[in-house]
């Protein structure tokens, strides 16, 4: 009797086993999938970052042993005036660009969702520029902009405006930059246009019937159910853009002049950084401009993310 009682606790606890080591097994076979990217973010990602942190405390100019600098290149960083007009061309560039290129980005996903005719066309129109080699995109911006042979002035005499030198103005070098930072809305027109294709069409049957226009369906309907796809694009595109290099350096660093001008109108963070540590062979101070951005970059994404819970909805969420 008392063996026959014990029989099913014994049953449980050998099931128990049983599942402990296949959960076991599940968890090293999952961590055997994940290994590889594991490895390449401890030792391109994580590495390099802890790296940067250390040499922020020492002067290196890559030739020569590292010397030890204490608080002296964050010190240099609280008062240089090079690094406050970096990040001020990068907010400005960034906080202009991203909202110009989601409402550009919407109505082009608004218009392939429309199913009007031609869409093949539109989709490779509108998908191409982002799928373009930079370079190549550079140098046909370069000629758009050119003040003497360029299309956009050419565009201007047309009409009775007199020619601009756009990027070579100081005053126009940022609106320039973002002009052209909204030639390439294709990635951001894809993920719109997913969204846009899951909202149920039922919802807009219902406001329909609700006597709601086409402003009020677009305002009540649509924009709530893209929220999700809209932070997405947020948070990416205010990273990306507070990293804009490539464009810059190109642009403007050609003729033998330093990236960044006309007189550092359009040195952006990472441009200045690059400067600093692989022009000027300044390693830690580099590292510290990068820490900076860093931070930057996380306060904003902390931000949106804390503020998203006011604006973006997401179905079967309280």
């Amino acid at each position: 009797m008392a063996a026959a009682s014990q029989s099913p606790a014994l049953a449980v606890e050998a099931q128990r086993r049983g599942m402990s080591k296949v959960a076991r097994r599940d968890a090293v076979d999952g961590y055997l999938f994940i290994l590889p990217w594991l490895l390449g973010f401890v030792i391109f990602t994580a590495g390099p970052m802890l790296a940067s942190f250390g040499l922020m405390f020492v002067d290196w100019d890559l030739l020569t042993p590292p010397s030890f600098a204490g608080l002296a290149n964050i010190q240099k960083a609280v008062v240089d005036p090079l690094l406050t007009t970096s990040l001020y061309n990068t907010a400005y560039y960034t906080f202009i660009s991203v909202p110009l290129r989601m409402v550009v980005a919407l109505g082009g996903a608004m218009l392939l969702n429309a199913h009007v005719r031609g869409l093949p066309f539109f989709r490779t129109a509108f998908y191409l520029p982002a799928v373009l080699p930079l370079v190549a995109s550079i140098i046909l911006w370069m000629w758009l902009f050119n003040p003497q042979i360029g299309l956009l002035n050419m565009v201007l005499n047309a009409v009775g405006l007199p020619r601009l030198n756009w990027i070579w103005d100081p005053v126009l070098s940022k609106p320039s930059l973002i002009l052209m930072s909204l030639w390439t809305t294709g990635n951001v027109m894809i993920i719109f246009l997913a969204g846009l294709q899951s909202v149920p069409q039922g919802l807009y049957e219902a406001a329909e019937i609700d006597g709601a226009g086409a402003w009020a369906k677009f305002r009540h309907v649509t924009l709530p159910m893209i929220s999700p796809s809209m932070l997405f694009n947020l948070v990416t595109g205010i990273i990306f853009s507070f990293q804009v290099f490539a464009v810059v350096y190109f642009m403007t660093g050609t003729g033998g002049q330093a990236a960044g001008g006309p007189i550092n109108t359009t040195l952006m963070t990472v441009v200045y950084l690059f400067r600093v540590a692989f022009e000027q062979f300044k390693m830690g101070y580099g590292s510290t401009v990068a820490w900076v951005l860093f931070l930057v970059i996380l306060v904003f994404t902390l931000l949106q993310w804390k503020l998203s819970d006011r604006w973006v909805y997401y179905e079967g969420r309280k």
